[in-house]
C-alpha cells in the first residue's frame, strides 16, 4: 500500500507547505498551517472525466471567432443588474453573505422563477423534505426544478451529466467533498478541489454552476482567496438583521461592470426586488427636523437618494466621541477639519454622529455634500427644507467638486418631486438646467452653502 501524502496548507489564504511553519509567509497570519491528507498515487482519477475529447491547439487572437453568447434571463432584474444582464453560460458564480440573510432563499427563487430552464438544486445541507417546504412558501413549484440532497462532488457531476440541466445551483460549497482527497468537508484542499471540478464542468459542458458561500467572522468568504479567483463571478448579499432590506454586491463580475447593486425586501413570502430604491431610503416625516440633508449618489449606472442623518452636541466626557454608520469615519472626520478650518466651526468641542439612513453602506464622494449639510444643520439646530438635495464632493480647500453622471443625479431628484439641488459650479456649466422641472444652484465653495444654510 502507497503511504499517504500529507501536506500543509494555510487556512487563510491556501498558501501550501511541505512543513508546517508558523507565519504564513504569503499572508503574513500566525499559526495558521494547518495539516491536511492529499490524495494517494494511485486513487488520483484524471480530471478529463468531463473532456469533450477536442485536443486544444494555439489559435491566432485575431482568427478566433466571435460568436455571440445569449445571456439566461433570470427573470429578477436586480440579479441580471448585478449580473451585468443575466447569467452567462458555462460561468462560474459564487455568492457569500452571513448565515439566515436569505442566499438559500434567493437561489431557490431563482430556481423556480426559470420557467423555461431544467434546473439542479444541490443542497449539502438540508433534506428535500425541508426544501419543500420552503419552496411551497416562497412559490408554487414547478417541473423543471430537481432536488438532489448529496455532498459527493462526483455523485452530483454524474447526475448532472445525466440529468443535462441549464443551471446547477449548489448549497453549500463547504458543504462539499471530493474523493479525490481525503481532507474533511470545509478544508482548504476540499473547497479547492470542488471548486475546480466545478469550474472544469462549467466549461466543458457550458451550464453556468452557482455556488453559495459562507462567510467568516470578518465578513471574507470562508475559505482560501484563491477560492474568488477561481470563480468568474463573485457576488456578497449583505444587510441588517434590523432591516427588512438586503442589498446584493458584486465584488467580481469577469462579464459585466463591479459597482452594480441590487436591493431586496425580505418579506414572509421571500424576496421582493426592489425597483425604486429612492423611495425606502427616504423617510417621509411631518416636520423636518435639523440634522437631515437629502444625498444623490450612484451606484454603477443606478442613481438614488439617500437620507444623512447627523447629531453634533457638547461633549461632556472629555474626548469628543466620532462615530459614522454607513459612511467611513476617517472621511467624516476629514469632512469635520474642513468645516472647522475654513468655516470656523469648532467641531473639537462636539460629539459627532453620523448614520447612513436604512442601512446602506455609501462609498461614493458625491454625498460629501450632503454630510456637510447635515453637520452645518445639526451644529446651528436649523433644518433644511425636506424638498433640497445635495451633489456634489468636497476638498481639503473647502472646494465644491465636480462629480460624475451629475444629469442622471438631477434627473432623480426631479422625479421624486425634489424643488432644489446643489451641485458644483464646475458641473453648472455643462448641465442643461432648463430640460429639467428643478432648480439647479451651482456653488464653488462650503462658505457659499454655510451662508445659504444659516
Amino acid at each position: 500500500m502507497a503511504k499517504t501524502k500529507t501536506s500543509y496548507f494555510c487556512q487563510s489564504c491556501g498558501a501550501q507547505s511541505a512543513k508546517w511553519v508558523g507565519k504564513c509567509p504569503v499572508c503574513n497570519e500566525w499559526n495558521t498551517y494547518v495539516e491536511e491528507v492529499i490524495e494517494r498515487e494511485e486513487t488520483k482519477i484524471s480530471s478529463k472525466s468531463f473532456s469533450t475529447k477536442r485536443e486544444a491547439k494555439p489559435i491566432l487572437l485575431r482568427n478566433v471567432e466571435r460568436q455571440s453568447i445569449d445571456r439566461i434571463d433570470t427573470q429578477d432584474s436586480e440579479l441580471n443588474r448585478v449580473l451585468g444582464g443575466g447569467i452567462v453560460p458555462g460561468s462560474l458564480i459564487l455568492i457569500g453573505g452571513e448565515p439566515g440573510i436569505g442566499k438559500s432563499t434567493l437561489m431557490l427563487q431563482l430556481a423556480i422563477q426559470l420557467q423555461n430552464h431544467k434546473i439542479l438544486y444541490v443542497s449539502g445541507e438540508e433534506s428535500e423534505q425541508q426544501i419543500k417546504m420552503r419552496a411551497e412558501r416562497i412559490a408554487t413549484p414547478g417541473e423543471h426544478c430537481y432536488i438532489f440532497s448529496e455532498t459527493n462532488t462526483q455523485n452530483i457531476l454524474r447526475q448532472a451529466n445525466e440529468l443535462q440541466p441549464d443551471l446547477i445551483i449548489v448549497d453549500s460549497v463547504q458543504t462539499l467533498h471530493s474523493s479525490h482527497i481525503e481532507s474533511p468537508p470545509g478544508s482548504v484542499s476540499q473547497i479547492r478541489e470542488c471548486t475546480g471540478e466545478f469550474q472544469r464542468f462549467a466549461k466543458e459542458v457550458g451550464v453556468p454552476v452557482f455556488l453559495i458561500g459562507h462567510i467568516t467572522k470578518d465578513g471574507t468568504i470562508a475559505g482560501p482567496k484563491l477560492l474568488e479567483h477561481i470563480v468568474d463571478t463573485v457576488l456578497q448579499f449583505e444587510g441588517d438583521r434590523n432591516y427588512a432590506y438586503r442589498i446584493l454586491r458584486t465584488l467580481k463580475n469577469r462579464f459585466g461592470s463591479t459597482s452594480e447593486i441590487g436591493i431586496y425586501e425580505m418579506l414572509g413570502s421571500g424576496l421582493r426586488q426592489v425597483i425604486n430604491p429612492s423611495e425606502i431610503l427616504l423617510t417621509h416625516r411631518d416636520e423636518q427636523p435639523s440634522g437631515i440633508a437629502i444625498a444623490a449618489m450612484m451606484e454603477g449606472m443606478r442613481p438614488f437618494l439617500i437620507e444623512t442623518q447627523a447629531l453634533v452636541s457638547p461633549a461632556f466626557y472629555g474626548t469628543p466621541q466620532r462615530s459614522a454608520t454607513g459612511f467611513d469615519v476617517r472621511r467624516m472626520n476629514m469632512l469635520l477639519a474642513v468645516l472647522e478650518k475654513r468655516s470656523g466651526f469648532r467641531f473639537g468641542t462636539k460629539d459627532v454622529f453620523l448614520n447612513i439612513a436604512g442601512g446602506i453602506r455609501v462609498d461614493d464622494p458625491a454625498i460629501d455634500l450632503g454630510v456637510i449639510a447635515a453637520l452645518i444643520s445639526s451644529y446651528e439646530d436649523v433644518a433644511i427644507p425636506a424638498n433640497v438635495c445635495f451633489a456634489a464632493e468636497v476638498g481639503l480647500s473647502g472646494e465644491v467638486r465636480a462629480v460624475g453622471r451629475i444629469e442622471q443625479r438631477i434627473a432623480e431628484a426631479d422625479k421624486l418631486g425634489f424643488e432644489k439641488i446643489f451641485v458644483s459650479g464646475y458641473n453648472g456649466k455643462l448641465t442643461d438646467a432648463k430640460k429639467f422641472g428643478i432648480e439647479v444652484v451651482t456653488i464653488n465653495k462650503i462658505q457659499e452653502l454655510v451662508r445659504m444654510l444659516v
